[in-house]
């Protein structure tokens, strides 16, 4: 198979060409059809069949009303993707005795009116009530901060609220589709900050995708936030926002597509090594893609003790003496290929042990994975479409894990993030260090019992309760333990004397 991609608008991320779709249906393609049927009791064994026949799955159906003439009935099924479910509503018209009056999409239905409200955590029912929490109560406490600007953490929303910022220009595997149409990502983003980290997320979608401008723009806002999320920017322009914030604020500055899916990534590996009983310095890695996830993982890697690391992108294999590649990408090869190793995908892979695959869709060919070493480790993990079919990959690697939900071994940044910014709260943190880094790694690959571990189960679930208690315990503790890292508080008098 060939690996030649071409870039995406806005990205320096290759993008393959579109794929037939799989077989696997999923809730994300999730419609409901409102059907009335006629008084056969078998009808309803007829809708059901048309579903299945069209390659869907029904998830429920659902009486809404019944007389002696019929049904109204309401079929939620699921499908691949937006084609296959109208290929289900045609296959629906054709049952004989069925009519379809209305279908919905239960993934639009869900996010009519956005999915997030602010609510207030005092009671406002009596005037008391707003004597305190407005004038002339909080005259006093905004005083006191003035006399103690370090203790606005402890007295506001800033010491549990961060900040999801994007200019829209890299959205999931969308690419550049803009600030308003980023905002429905933004807004499950800081969903899922208050639903694992119980942390009060806010998305701030920026019309602008110049450098100064953002960079400015949350420096004057980073007032109100106790740390700043960087969401979906594309790169190499990620790399300056965030080096630039971390130089200006005092609040932490995190970009979760680099800094989330590399600390994921390592606890997975440091796991998925112990099933093969392979040791990190030993093993050489690939690692397909040099944007913004794949520059994160490479140096998280290399600071955890990888010994042999080498990055393809769209270039080949990375080498210092490339003249095609920018500053970023040169910096990468020049601390993965001081060989100057030249070459494609699969030449890559000759010898290895482990494939990290933060690229596109369909670069590598299932065959290809034999040139590996035995024992092997494949991590794809492109979005929407992995690298290569992790289902098939099973044939030639011990272990294969990726981003995908229906598969064991999902590797979702949602399993780093909410720790990482829950431990920076509760430390009162300045600053995001490598260690902190590392420090959650290691506290989400612990959550894996050695009862636990087995090659389809090298990474917790996104819903286990340890995951964000353990790596928030870690982070805060390592924050606490390096010099400046955190906010001293005054300890302004909070009961009467």
């Amino acid at each position: 198979m060939s690996t030649e991609t071409t870039p995406a608008a806005g990205t320096d991320e290759p993008v393959a060409p579109t794929v037939p779709r799989g077989p696997v249906t999923s809730a994300s393609y999730s419609i409901t059809v409102r059907l009335t049927s006629d008084g056969d009791p078998a009808s309803i064994g007829r809708i059901a069949t048309a579903v299945g026949t069209a390659g869907g799955a029904v998830t429920a159906i659902d009486v809404v009303d019944s007389r002696s003439d019929g049904l109204t009935v309401d079929v939620t099924c699921s499908a691949a993707d937006a084609a296959h479910s109208e290929e289900m509503v045609d296959a629906l018209r054709t049952v004989p005795g069925v009519t379809v009056r209305k279908v919905s999409d239960r993934t639009f239905l869900l996010h009519l009116g956005g999915k997030l409200e602010v609510a207030s955590k005092v009671p406002l029912k009596t005037r008391d009530d707003l004597s305190m929490a407005y004038t002339p109560g909080v005259a006093r406490v905004c005083l006191a901060l003035a006399d103690h600007p370090e203790d606005v953490r402890r007295l506001t929303i800033k010491g549990n609220t961060v900040a999801v910022v994007t200019d829209g220009s890299a959205v999931l595997g969308l690419g550049d589709i803009g600030p308003g149409a980023a905002l429905p990502v933004m807004e499950g983003k800081a969903a899922l900050f208050k639903r694992f980290a119980d942390i009060d997320a806010w998305p701030i979608c920026l019309d602008t995708q110049d450098v100064d401008e953002i960079v400015r723009t949350v420096e004057l806002i980073a007032p109100g936030f106790g740390g700043i999320n960087l969401e979906d920017i594309a790169a190499p322009r990620c790399f300056e926002i965030e080096k630039r914030l971390r130089d200006k604020l005092d609040i932490p500055v995190f970009h979760d597509d680099q800094h989330g899916t590399a600390i994921v990534a390592l606890a997975a590996l440091k796991n998925a090594l112990r099933v093969v009983d392979k040791r990190l310095p030993d093993v050489k890695i690939v690692v397909a893609g040099g944007g913004a996830a794949g520059t994160a993982i490479v140096h998280l890697l290399l600071q955890a003790g990888a010994g042999q690391v080498l990055v393809w992108d769209r270039e080949g294999i990375l080498s210092p003496d490339d003249d095609r590649l920018g500053p970023a990408k040169r910096d990468l090869a020049q601390r993965t290929n001081p060989g100057r190793r030249r070459g494609e995908l699969p030449d890559a892979l000759d010898g290895a042990d482990v494939f990290i695959g933060v690229s596109a869709g369909n670069v590598l060919a299932v065959e290809d994975l034999a040139r590996m070493n035995e024992r092997s480790i494949i991590f794809p993990m492109a979005n929407p479409t992995p690298e290569v079919d992790p289902v098939r990959a099973r044939e030639h690697a011990t272990i294969v894990a990726s981003g995908r939900s229906d598969l064991p071994n999902q590797i979702n940044n949602v399993l780093a993030f909410p720790g990482v910014f829950r431990g920076l709260l509760d430390a009162r943190a300045t600053e995001i260090s490598d260690g902190m880094l590392l420090a959650a790694a290691d506290a989400l690959a612990a959550v894996v019992r050695d009862d636990q571990l087995n090659a389809n189960y090298i990474i917790p679930s996104v819903f286990d309760p340890e995951v964000t208690t353990a790596v928030a315990a870690a982070v805060a503790e390592q924050a606490r333990h390096e010099p400046g890292a955190t906010v001293r508080v005054s300890g302004i008098e909070t009961t009467p004397a």
